[in-house]
């Protein structure tokens, strides 16, 4: 079947075996209406209303919020965490994918499992680890203070907040890829005399970057949106510690709303560029499945 991949997944783009037959043409357009209706409501309806209340005032008042000291700190702070946290899980996911997909060898599958964890873990409860680990009171915190070094309520702290609650996501868009893809090109090319490194660069990266670019995407949007671990180990440090979320909730808390909406509208452009960036990798990557998928059925 067209579009099927091993184990009877189907590659992304691929179209549904019997799409579109047997149902009734208005349970097709009440579906269809219902989603509509629901995004209208619940996402274009509020995206619209953070960029009408942040221009409330005036394009001024909106340019005097964005060129804040305060605000422009802020975004410094949350482009340091997002490039390290994005830095780092691109290493780890492309370490973590290549072992889980490449070798066979004992705890293969609690590896795969542990991945996960920072999903199914809330940020406030990850924020409140890292403080029983750095903290004064913590495993770490006095052998930190006695040599100087400040980890919480200080940017370390934010960095590992972040990669921590964002290392899942190049992980888990390159393993199910690299498991379509197979091992047989890697295995040739060893064959051939290659070395790991030369593998690794000529083979593989060119066959996964769609879809490392599209883990890199979803990390960098989670990172940058980061507000429950973050505000745990930030302190709310005005003008320090406070990264683009948690100035918003600083602005709004001191009736600030204007202000307020003018720095969510940074985070809302951020996401609307995302959806643009994800839907490009995404159709990319889609391709790059359909092919490996034709040639598996290939005789």
């Amino acid at each position: 079947m067209a579009g099927a991949l091993p184990n009877g997944f189907r590659a992304p783009g691929a179209p549904l075996a019997g799409a579109g037959r047997g149902e009734a043409p208005w349970v097709r357009r009440s579906l269809i209406a219902f989603v509509l209706v629901f995004l209208g409501i619940f996402l274009l309806l509020p995206l619209a209303l953070v960029f009408i209340e942040a221009f409330r005032d005036g394009v001024r008042a909106y340019l005097a919020a964005v060129a804040d000291p305060d605000t422009r700190h802020a975004i410094g702070l949350t482009l340091l965490a997002a490039g390290a946290a994005v830095s780092l899980n691109t290493v780890f996911g492309l370490s973590a994918a290549w072992a889980l997909t490449k070798f066979d060898f004992r705890g293969r599958r609690l590896l795969d499992t542990l991945i996960d964890l920072p999903l199914s873990v809330s940020p406030v409860i990850a924020g409140l680890i890292f403080v029983l680990v750095f903290g004064m009171q913590g495993w770490l915190g006095p052998w930190l203070s006695d040599r100087g070094i400040s980890i919480l309520f200080s940017w370390p702290s934010i960095v590992v907040a972040t990669s921590f609650v964002t290392f899942p996501y190049v992980a888990r868009e390159l393993v199910p890829l690299m498991d379509a893809l197979g091992r047989d090109e890697e295995e040739a090319a060893m064959v051939l005399g290659a070395g790991g490194w030369q593998i690794f660069r000529y083979v593989t990266l060119p066959n996964i970057r769609w879809g490392l670019l599209y883990g890199v995407i979803l990390c960098n949007a989670r990172a940058m949106g980061e507000f429950g671990a973050v505000s745990v180990v930030s302190g709310h440090i005005r003008g320090l510690t406070n990264t683009l979320p948690l100035h918003v909730e600083i602005l709004y808390n001191d009736y600030q709303f204007s202000a307020a909406f003018a720095v969510a509208s940074l985070l809302t452009l951020l996401a609307l560029v995302t959806l643009v960036l994800k839907h490009w990798s995404h159709s990319r990557q889609a391709k790059l499945l359909r092919e490996a998928s034709r040639g598996l059925e290939a005789p």
